[in-house]
């Protein structure tokens, strides 16, 4: 299973999106998929989420059973711990100044 979630996505993006998966709520996305296929639609959103925001979710056998990659500014940042993947969520303050460090990067 694949859940992909983009926020201020471009439209020329989201309908890329529903070619391969299923819009299940607006910038909300579902499916079931190779990994050849999730790497390739990430690539895309790599390519076409301009100022936007996204997050990506699959099923893999890991602890946890899932994992994540997030893409763009957000307040929710993925951080590891102990070998499990956890969400930190940052004051507006930090996050604007974590954005701001991993633009200039």
């Amino acid at each position: 299973m694949l859940v992909i979630v983009v926020e201020n996505a471009p439209p020329r993006l989201r309908g890329r999106l529903a070619v391969w998966l299923l819009e299940i709520r607006a910038g909300v996305y579902v499916g079931k998929i190779s990994r050849r296929i999730r790497e390739m639609i990430w690539g895309q959103v790599q390519v076409g989420i301009e100022e936007g925001n996204a997050i990506m979710a699959w099923t893999t056998n890991t602890e946890a059973g899932y994992d994540f990659e997030t893409l763009g500014s957000n307040r929710r940042i993925p951080l590891e711990l102990d070998g499990v993947k956890l969400v930190s969520f940052l004051p507006p303050a930090e996050a604007q100044g974590f954005r701001e460090a991993n633009e200039s990067a």
